[in-house]
């Protein structure tokens, strides 16, 4: 059965990659990007698979809150329903640290975009429905007031790891919130993959990005992770996991799922 998936930061890297997988598979692929040229050449990619379910674009900034809430708006406007959300997009190194609504922007895309894009897209999902979260190996303790935007964060690597355990914070949360609704599940893809992102942020080719691209198809797909919501898989170790510990710890993930509420209250979202 033909399946819609919206994957972000799919232009390139692992998120082009899956979606390409996911398009030979013959699902309906609704492509996200920031730049308007990559998100044609990456739609440009996917016409060309044979037996695709057709592919769809989005263009949205994902450190700007209200381009995410249009981004939203749009989706549903165009789709009758999403099948599985994979929240893929991530920023480790930039130079330009703070955001236009005063955030550290590797908060920003890491954490809160894909938090209110789920919340937006939620109702679309329906209880049969995928959200993926991408997580990291590298999670550390979260400074709720970096989170914020109170405090910055000067090490790049430090900022990373806090967004990668806040994602998975939030979505244990989300999964014990829900008493129908989509299975949400957070996951390492795998350490050190052949991404943008690792070959400038690290200076190195990296390890082969099909790694990750196989473990999220078979989240996206596989029935025998539908009962598995509100769970963290490290895919290093190629199982479900124990993430940080303080994502065990209910009161922590409360506060962080607390703070970005407060931050989309302050920006009126």
């Amino acid at each position: 059965m033909t399946k819609t998936i919206l994957i972000t930061g799919s232009t390139d890297g692992i998120g082009l990659a899956t979606a390409l997988r996911l398009a030979e598979e013959g699902h309906h692929i609704l492509l996200h990007g920031r730049s308007e040229k990559k998100l044609a050449e990456a739609q440009n990619k996917l016409k060309q698979v044979e037996g695709s379910g057709g592919v769809s674009c989005y263009q949205a900034d994902l450190s700007v809150m209200a381009d995410v809430v249009r981004f939203a708006e749009k989706v549903k406007a165009e789709q009758t329903h999403i099948d599985v959300l994979i929240n893929n997009a991530g920023i480790f190194k930039t130079e330009e640290r703070i955001t236009s609504d005063g955030l550290d922007v590797r908060f920003a895309v890491n954490t809160v975009a894909p938090y209110l894009l789920t919340e937006k897209l939620l109702p679309m999902l329906g209880n049969q429905g995928r959200v993926i979260n991408l997580s990291s190996a590298a999670q550390s303790e979260v400074n709720l007031e970096a989170l914020l935007g109170v405090v910055s964060v000067e090490q790049d690597f430090n900022a990373y790891a806090q967004s990668k355990l806040a994602i998975t914070m939030w979505s244990r949360v989300l999964a014990k919130s829900l008493t129908a609704g989509p299975a949400v599940i957070a996951v390492n893809p795998g350490s050190m993959l052949g991404t943008n992102m690792v070959q400038k942020g690290f200076g190195v080719s990296g390890n082969d990005i099909s790694i990750g691209v196989n473990i999220l198809t078979a989240l996206a797909l596989d029935d025998k992770y539908q009962q598995c919501s509100g769970q963290y898989f490290d895919n290093d170790a190629g199982h479900f996991a124990d993430p940080h510990i303080d994502a065990l710890d209910q009161h922590k993930s409360v506060a962080v799922v607390d703070a970005i509420k407060n931050i989309l209250t302050e920006l009126k979202l």
